[in-house]
C-alpha cells in the first residue's frame, strides 16, 4: 500500500505540477469577505445573528456549549423557520475536554410505527412525485431535536433548562425583524404548501401579502409553547398539550393527512451512536476527522472521499484548478456510489461501516481514478453481503449548522433540519413540522431489489448531514458543517481539503467556491473562479453545470490568535467570541 501511494503521488505531481494557490477568498468567489471573529475563550458560529447572540448570552452566564446550542436552536426555529426547528431533527458531534473523546448523537426523526413501504404510493399503486409527497401531514416524522438536546443538557448542561428559553421567548413575544433571506423565500413561495395550508399562509402572508424584509414579525403561539416546555420540561413536547397539538395538526392536515400518533411521540428516543473517525495525513500534518455515522450518510462518504484522495499531492495545483477539482469529483463519484447503495438506518439494515474505510478496498477503488479522464457513472463496490438496489433520494438544501467551542474546552458541531424549505408546511403552535419522511426512497423496490433506505415503521430516513470535528494531537482543531441537502457532503469535504491540505484558515475555507458531484454531472458555483475551468473539465469528459450553490458552512478553527469563528457569506450567519 505504501509503495502504491508513493507511485500515485509521484504520478499526480508529474501530471499536475504548478505552484499552490495564494489567492485571497475574494479572488475565488467575488463574495464580500466576511472578517473572521477571534477569541481565546469561546466561540459561537451559526446562521442568524439573533441565534448567535442567544448562544453567547448563555456562555456569558457561565453556560457551556450544550446550553448555548439549545438557545441557538430555539431562536433559529423563530428567525430562520425555513431551515430548522423544534419540529425537526438534528445530528450532533461532541468533544468532551475532560475525557478527550468525541461522541455523536442522533436526534433524527422516525417514521410513524404504522408506516409502511407504500407510504407515498398514490391511488394507482405507484409512488407519487416527490413534490406531491412533501406537503402535508404524510411527510412528517417524529421530531427528535428537542429530545436529543434535553438528554445532553441532563448530562452536560450548566444552566437551568428554563434559562435557555429566555432569548427566544423574548424575541417571539416582542417580535423580530424579518431577514432578507426569509423575506425572499416567502415571496418566492419556495414551498407550494405555503399557499395551500391556512395556518402557515396567515403567518407568512398577513392580509394576503408576503412578509417584507425589516417587517416586525411577532409569534405569540411559539412564545407560549416555549414557556410551556421551559416550565414543564421535555414531557410537555412529547406527551403534553404540545404533543396533542402536533398529532392533531398532522392527522387532520387538509393535504395528505399523516400517520403520526401520540404513541410515536411518547416512544421517541434520541440515541448516542458510534462516531465514525479516521486518521488523515494532510500536507499540513496528521489529523483525526470525526463525523456522524448511520443513519447519516454524510460522515462515511466524506471520510471515504478524503481517504481516496490522501495519496495525491493536491497542493501541487491551486485548489480551484481543473486538476484538483477533477480528482475531487472522481473521489466523490466513487464515494457517492457506495453511499447510494449501502447507507441507511443501521437499526434496520446491516451497514458495512468498516468496509467503507478498509485500506485494501480503498486502494482498489483508487485505481479507478484517472488523471486523464472522467470515470463516468461509478458503480458501487462490493462491501456488503446484502444484495440491494441503489437509491438517490432527494434532499433539499434548507438545513442549518452551528459550531460552538466553550470556555471549558468542549466543542460541538450540530447540523439541524426540517428538510424542504418550510418543511411540510404544517404549522402548529407557531413552529413548522418537518417533511423528513421524503428523505426515504419513495419506492421501496428498484430492479426487483429492495432499497436499503425504504420506509419502515420506526425507521430513520437516510440523511446527508455531516457535522465534523477535527482533532490534531488529540485536541480540537476545527469544528464545521453545512446545510445543502446531499451537496452537504461535497461542501464539507472541499472545505476540509482547504483547511488541511492547503492550510487555509476557516474563513478562507468557508469562502471557497463550491464544487459538487453526486455521481453524475460536475456542478461548479457560477460567477466564481471556477468558471474558468469549465472547458478544461469538459475536455476530460465531465458534464459541467454552472449553478448557484448556497452552502452555509459555519465553523471554528484553532489558531495562534485563539479560536477563529467563520460564517458563510452565502447565508445570514455570523460568529461571535466570548
Amino acid at each position: 500500500m505504501r509503495v502504491f501511494s508513493l507511485i500515485l503521488m509521484l504520478f499526480a505531481t508529474q501530471v499536475f505540477s504548478s505552484e499552490p494557490s495564494r489567492a485571497t477568498p475574494e479572488a475565488f468567489t467575488g463574495l464580500n469577505y466576511t472578517k473572521a471573529s477571534y477569541s481565546d475563550k469561546a466561540m459561537v458560529s451559526a446562521a442568524n445573528p439573533h441565534a448567535v447572540n442567544a448562544g453567547v448570552q448563555m456562555l456569558k452566564q457561565g453556560g457551556g456549549a450544550i446550553d448555548a446550542a439549545i438557545a441557538v436552536q430555539l431562536t433559529l426555529t423563530l428567525v430562520e423557520p425555513q431551515s430548522s426547528g423544534i419540529g425537526g431533527g438534528a445530528f450532533l458531534m461532541w468533544y468532551d475536554s475532560k475525557t478527550k473523546q468525541v461522541k455523536s448523537f442522533d436526534g433524527r426523526e422516525t417514521a410513524p410505527a404504522n408506516a409502511t413501504a407504500e407510504l407515498f404510493f398514490g391511488e394507482d399503486g405507484k409512488p407519487v412525485s416527490w413534490i406531491n409527497a412533501v406537503v402535508g401531514g404524510r411527510s412528517v416524522g417524529t421530531p427528535g431535536v428537542l429530545d436529543m438536546l434535553w438528554k445532553l443538557h441532563q448530562e452536560q448542561g450548566r444552566l437551568p433548562w428554563k434559562t435557555l428559553f429566555e432569548p427566544a421567548i423574548k424575541l417571539a413575544d416582542n417580535g423580530f425583524k424579518v431577514s432578507p433571506r426569509l423575506a425572499k423565500l416567502v415571496a418566492m413561495v419556495s414551498n407550494p404548501g405555503m399557499k395551500k395550508l391556512k395556518t402557515i399562509n396567515e403567518y407568512f402572508f398577513p392580509n394576503g401579502q408576503p412578509v417584507k424584509e425589516g417587517q416586525l414579525l411577532v409569534n405569540k403561539p411559539y412564545a407560549n409553547v416555549l414557556k410551556r416546555i421551559a416550565a414543564k420540561g421535555i414531557e410537555e413536547f412529547y406527551q403534553g398539550e404540545t404533543a396533542k397539538n402536533i398529532v392533531s395538526a398532522v392527522q387532520t392536515a387538509k393535504i395528505a393527512p399523516g400517520k403520526l400518533s401520540l404513541t410515536d411521540l411518547k416512544n421517541y428516543t434520541s440515541k448516542e451512536r458510534p462516531a465514525v473517525c479516521t486518521g488523515y495525513k494532510a500536507t499540513t500534518g496528521d489529523y483525526e476527522i470525526c463525523s456522524m455515522g448511520p443513519p447519516s450518510s454524510g460522515g462515511l462518504t466524506i471520510l471515504q472521499m478524503l481517504k481516496l484522495l490522501e495519496p495525491f499531492d493536491l497542493p501541487s495545483h491551486p485548489i480551484d484548478s481543473a486538476e484538483t477539482v477533477h480528482l475531487y469529483t472522481q473521489a466523490a463519484k466513487l464515494a457517492f456510489s457506495d453511499r447510494n447503495m449501502y447507507l441507511a438506518d443501521s437499526d434496520f439494515i446491516s451497514v458495512p461501516v468498516d468496509g467503507f474505510l478498509n485500506k485494501e478496498y480503498l486502494a482498489n477503488r483508487r485505481l479507478l481514478i484517472s488523471t486523464e479522464k472522467d470515470l463516468g457513472k461509478a458503480k458501487a463496490g462490493v462491501i456488503g453481503t446484502q444484495e440491494l438496489a441503489s437509491n438517490s433520494s432527494i434532499a433539499q438544501p434548507n438545513t442549518s449548522h452551528l459550531s460552538i467551542v466553550d470556555n471549558f474546552g468542549n466543542a460541538l458541531s450540530m447540523t439541524t433540519s426540517i428538510e424542504m424549505a418550510f418543511g411540510s408546511t404544517v404549522m402548529v403552535d407557531g413552529f413548522l413540522l418537518n417533511n423528513q419522511l421524503t428523505d426515504f426512497s419513495l419506492d421501496p423496490m428498484k430492479d426487483g431489489k429492495l432499497v436499503a433506505n425504504r420506509v419502515e415503521g420506526g425507521k430513520r430516513p437516510r440523511s446527508s448531514m455531516s457535522p465534523v470535528i477535527v482533532l490534531k494531537d488529540g485536541e480540537v482543531y476545527a469544528v464545521l458543517g453545512s446545510p445543502g441537502g446531499s451537496r452537504i457532503i461535497n461542501y464539507v469535504g472541499y472545505a476540509l481539503i482547504g483547511l488541511l491540505d492547503y492550510g487555509m484558515d476557516m474563513q478562507a475555507a468557508v469562502n471557497l467556491p463550491r464544487v459538487s458531484n453526486r455521481n453524475g454531472a460536475t456542478s461548479l458555483e457560477k460567477n466564481t473562479s471556477l468558471d474558468k475551468i469549465k472547458t478544461d473539465l469538459e475536455k476530460l469528459g465531465h458534464q459541467v453545470n454552472l449553478i448557484q450553490m448556497t452552502s452555509g458552512i459555519h465553523g471554528v478553527l484553532k489558531t495562534d490568535k485563539g479560536w477563529q469563528g467563520a460564517a458563510d457569506p452565502r447565508r445570514e450567519g455570523t460568529s461571535i467570541g466570548l
